[in-house]
Formats: structure tokens, sequence, C-alpha cells
């Protein structure tokens, strides 16, 4: 039985890379669903229905455990998904996702920070983000940031250079307009950790920049040494394989450029 990571396109191989680094004893199988990204400017009907889908598929390939290594599908169906679908149709399957932890990382901040995140359209408008952490930690002072261009510039191997810097320049003065110091800033992309190196210049020292594999996989760790009902029956071949719903091409040069080695995928439709 496999850990299965699930993503709307690229951006959960960086999850994906920092729990393989940190548990590469188990065998997984990503999923990215490709054809029908981006997330972020769906109904919410349609991200409840493709998510569903994909992990519909992920467990017909004996994913037993599967992370939605994405914001926006973690914000809009993850709940629905728990609360509903796995009870009914999958009683034994498990589904995660990455607000929690981020927001638990958060909250861990002294009571009355300042701290910020930036995402996309999707995930600042839910609020998923504002509501967990006014949950764990009432009186952080939350301020979120919309980037859109941060993906594209991303995806098209903008990684550096004057056009990226124009962009993070602008979104760190529109997260300063908010505060004059922020205490944390959390990638709430998981495109992000791609340009870290390049915010990790531009913001001050003082402000802690967090990035969502590195919290991702320690709470995976953490839920599995909690959970050996689930533990025990994951296998541990150390082996991977790559699916998505779109031409592997593109998705093989790009997962190459996620995670620092070739890639090759299979195709499939969900």
């Amino acid at each position: 039985m496999r850990i299965g990571i699930f993503d709307s396109g690229f951006g959960g191989l960086t999850v994906y890379r920092k729990i393989r680094e940190r548990l590469p004893q188990y065998d997984y199988l990503y999923l990215g669903d490709n054809a029908r990204t981006p997330y972020g400017n769906r109904s919410f009907e349609a991200i409840l229905k493709f998510t569903a889908e994909s992990l519909e598929h992920l467990f017909s390939e004996d994913c037993l455990l599967v992370v939605i290594a994405c914001n926006t599908a973690s914000a809009k169906a993850l709940r629905t998904i728990q609360q509903r679908l796995l009870p009914v149709k999958y009683p034994d399957k498990r589904v995660l996702g990455i607000i929690r932890p981020s927001v638990e990382a958060l909250a861990q901040k002294p009571a009355g920070s300042h701290v910020a995140l930036w995402a996309t359209e999707g995930t600042v408008r839910s609020d998923s983000y504002a509501l967990e952490l006014a949950k764990l930690s009432p009186q952080m002072k939350l301020t979120q940031v919309v980037c859109p261009m941060l993906v594209p510039l991303v995806e098209s191997g903008e990684l550096s250079g004057p056009g990226l810097e124009y962009f993070l320049d602008r979104y760190w003065r529109e997260t300063l307009d908010a505060a004059p110091r922020m205490d944390a800033l959390l990638l709430a992309c998981t495109h992000y950790p791609l340009i870290y190196p390049a915010i990790r210049k531009l913001v001050p020292a003082e402000t802690e920049v967090l990035v969502q594999g590195d919290i991702v996989a320690p709470s995976l760790e953490n839920y599995l040494h909690r959970h050996p009902e689930i533990e025990t029956r994951l296998t541990r071949n150390a082996a991977e394989r790559f699916l998505t719903t779109d031409q592997t091409e593109n998705f093989d040069h790009l997962a190459s450029l996620f995670l620092g080695r070739d890639v090759t995928a299979e195709r499939v439709e969900v």
C-alpha cells in the first residue's frame, strides 16, 4: 500500500520532495491533474469533483493514505471529502491536507505576532488560513497577499532575474502596507519554494520565511507515528511513480525542474 500525493499540477512536487527526503522507505504515487489546472479560479463544486475523482484514482492504485499537496484543493475540498466521501466509500483510507499543519506552524509564533502569507487568489479567497488561525491563535494578526504572477514565472523557468525581482518587490511592499514589520511569511503556494532564494534575499532576516514542504514532511511523519494502524500497512520498497492527466512531455520537463532530477510520468484519465 502506497502513500499518494495529489496536486492540481506541479507545485505539489516541492512537498513530495521534502516528504521523500524525510521518509524515503515508503512507496509513493504522485498524481498531477495538469489537464484541468489551475484550480484557483474554479467553483467549489468543480474543485470538489476534480479532487474526488483524482483521489479515487489514487485509491484504485493501492494508495492507503493521500496527502493533498494543493492549497486550493485543501481549502475547498478536503473537509467535504473527509466527512462525506471517505466514511461512505473508503472507510479504511485517509486523506490529509497541507493547511492545518501550515497554520500550526504559524501559531507557534508568540501571541500578537503579525504574520503574512503569499498565495494564489483561490487560496486567499477561501479564507481557510484566517479561519484556522483564528481557532488556534486568535491574537495573531494575519495579512494575506495574492501573488498572481509567481506561478507563471516559476512554470516558465524564470527563477531569478529582474522580472521576478520586480514582482517580489511589489508583493513585499503590499505586505508591508498592512504592518511595518512582519514576524513570519508563509509561502502558501507549493510553487514558491523554487524561488525561495530570491524571496529570502528580499525579505529581512528578522522575518522567518516558512516553506510548506518543510512543515508537511515532519507533520506526516508524526501522523504515521501516531497511527500505527496506517503506518504498518504501508509497503517499503522506496519506489515512486508519477501520473499526470495531461501530456507527459511537459510534465517530465517541469517535474525535473521541481525535483532536480529526471522524471518519467505516465498519462492517465481520472
